[in-house]
């Protein structure tokens, strides 16, 4: 069998070239959480910036974001020394899923050999908006598409691919290994011509396979097909639509059943017994026609033949994908790599597109399945980045709001605070009667002094030790007497719940917790609060978040007022404010900013109210 590496453009545009990871980046909370007495993710801003809570700088990426993605490194360099994606092969199912995902921001490097099928042929068809361009000019012009985002491409063959960890390490025939997260082979296949001479010398110009790629350029001649097994009549009746002039050559394949011989009269089609011993030429090197055993020469204009399909599934191989045989009447026509709709096989991390996944995909369907595998294999990508950016995250809040983070926290400055209370304890709780306070989260003491100054006798709770011998010294400045009216407690509330309704006023200013966290919590601090007594919840507002004016948060310790309320019983609470509060403040940079705090104020109903 003679083979031909090089096949028309029907059958995809691909090379036997072969060839992505960002890192993780780390956001940080933001640096002035107040305690649950846990570590647990509990923010006080109040006691820095504008008395408030607005340390507006904060430190890491907004809003504790890990993983990569939008406003990462996109300039198409791996991170780390490894690759997003590696596409083997720069046909059109190559570059295409290599440019879905430069588009979606990925790192990805192309290895192409230069040897697409369709290298022979003059043009590719029934490609919409590119009919009649040349392989080669439809090459070069995905090269520049995906080269304009970001992707990389290198000229060369790779020797080798193997499983590295998690990843796959792509071995050049000449350079240096490169590490990928993920791999799409878009490898192509080889046409094996029949054993005749001279075939390959003009396959792809008259010598043909695919009607839908080369019929309308023939329309009208004298088609002869080279029957090497049942298929050929098929062949023969479908190339009938584009000439009348149509026989069959008999090389190899059987005489036509009775009911195959009569449809094949019907169309006109006539039959040639062989086999065809060579093929005939005029002076210029153009096919005449072929010469038969027997000795008889039939004149044509172009001969059709059917090559075995051969996708190039060494590399796929040495990965252990499974090959499959592709046949068409119960005739084998090639080999290909079995894979789901999407391109992904059963080894995890790897796709396939183009020929080497269907060995009848002409360019356009190869060109389709490049996008959807780019999609698949980003999809892909992204739930494994959101699981890992999941673990860094957890791992963040903890470190964060432990009971050391917090140490570490205030012990990185001589003080965290401003010495003015928060504005909306001082908003709401003026007008209340002095009696029994749980100060939750007191940090270095700023409210609790504020409010023993107006005959609040404060319980004032952190779980940070630094943080309370400061109030202490703050509150042995403020005198004995309004000393006498605050006790200062580490104690972590979810470890060890305050008294039930043992406080006329309970205040959580800036107590951002994790969602299921932070229910308990208020759930806990509610039942502390004493018949007709008033529970106070203050916080970051998510709209600072989505804004960027706000604190340097995780983004499920913001909350709204409408999200505490929610969780109190209206037979229980009667809600006096539930409010959205804008407050202006300065950054870092000492320009105005404006913040939103979610402002809670319910008192909790009692006997009077029954009454």
């Amino acid at each position: 069998m003679e083979r031909a590496e090089q096949g028309h453009e029907g059958h995809g545009l691909h090379g036997q070239g072969r060839h992505g990871h960002e890192g993780r980046g780390r956001g940080h909370g933001h640096e002035g959480p107040r305690h649950d007495g846990r570590g647990r993710a509990g923010h006080k801003h109040g006691q820095h910036g504008h008395g408030d809570h607005g340390d507006l700088g904060g430190h890491g990426d907004r809003a504790g974001g890990t993983g990569p993605g939008a406003g990462d490194d996109v300039d198409g360099e791996p991170r780390g020394g490894v690759y997003d994606v590696v596409v083997v092969g720069g046909g059109a199912a190559g570059l295409s899923g290599a440019l879905a995902l430069a588009r979606a921001r990925r790192s990805v490097l192309v290895i192409d050999a230069g040897e697409p099928r369709n290298a022979p042929s003059g043009h590719v068809h029934n490609f919409l908006t590119r009919d009649g361009t040349a392989p080669a000019e439809l090459a070069a012009a995905g090269r520049t598409e995906v080269t304009r985002y970001g992707g990389r491409i290198v000229d060369g063959r790779v020797a080798a691919v193997a499983k590295d960890g998690d990843g796959f390490l792509v071995t050049p025939a000449d350079g240096d290994p490169v590490r990928a997260r993920r791999l799409l082979l878009a490898t192509g296949l080889a046409d094996r011509l029949p054993d005749l001479p001279g075939l390959a010398d003009h396959w792809g110009g008259d010598v043909l396979h695919c009607p839908y790629c080369h019929g309308w350029e023939v329309r009208d001649l004298r088609v002869g097909i080279l029957a090497t097994g049942p298929p050929a009549w098929h062949q023969a009746e479908l190339w009938r639509q584009w000439t009348p002039h149509v026989l069959v050559l008999r090389h190899g394949a059987p005489v036509p059943a009775p009911e195959q011989a009569e449809r094949l009269a019907a169309r006109g089609i006539f039959v040639v017994d062989g086999p065809v011993a060579a093929l005939e030429r005029d002076a210029e090197g153009r096919l005449t026609g072929v010469r038969t055993v027997p000795g008889e020469t039939v004149a044509l204009d172009a001969l059709v033949v059917a090559p075995t399909l051969d996708a190039h599934v060494e590399l796929a191989e040495s990965l252990g994908l499974e090959v499959v045989d592709v046949a068409v009447a119960g005739t084998v026509i090639g080999s290909q790599v079995a894979a789901d709709a999407f391109g992904a096989t059963d080894v995890p991390g790897v796709w396939v597109a183009g020929n080497v996944a269907d060995v009848q995909a002409q360019v356009v369907a190869a060109a389709a399945m490049g996008l959807k595998a780019g999609a698949a294999i980003n999809a892909d990508l992204v739930a494994e980045d959101t699981r890992e950016a999941v673990e860094v995250y957890r791992e963040r809040i903890g470190e964060t709001f432990s009971k050391e983070g917090w140490e570490e926290r205030y012990r990185a400055k001589s003080a965290l605070w401003s010495g003015r209370p928060n504005p909306q304890l001082v908003a709401e709780v003026t007008g209340l009667e002095p009696g029994r306070a749980l100060d939750v989260g007191c940090g270095e003491g700023a409210d609790a002094l504020w409010l023993a100054g107006r005959g609040w006798r404060v319980t004032a709770v952190d779980i940070s030790a630094t943080a309370l011998e400061r109030a202490g010294a703050h509150v042995a400045e403020a005198g004995a007497e309004v000393a006498g009216r605050i006790a200062f407690t580490r104690t972590d509330l979810l470890e060890e719940p305050p008294a039930q309704g043992a406080y006329e006023l309970v205040s959580a200013q800036f107590m951002q917790l994790p969602g299921e966290l932070r229910t308990e919590m208020f759930r806990r601090l509610g039942a502390a609060v004493a018949p007709g007594g008033t529970l106070l919840v203050v916080g970051h507002h998510p709209w600072d978040l989505r804004s960027g004016a706000g604190p340097r948060l995780f983004p499920d310790m913001l909350y709204t007022p409408e999200a505490v309320v929610a969780d109190l019983d209206p037979a229980e609470w009667d809600v006096r404010v539930c409010e959205s509060r804008p407050r202006t403040v300065q950054d870092a940079d000492g320009n105005d900013a404006t913040l939103h705090d979610a402002v809670v104020v319910a008192r909790r109903r009692g006997a009077a109210d029954d009454a």
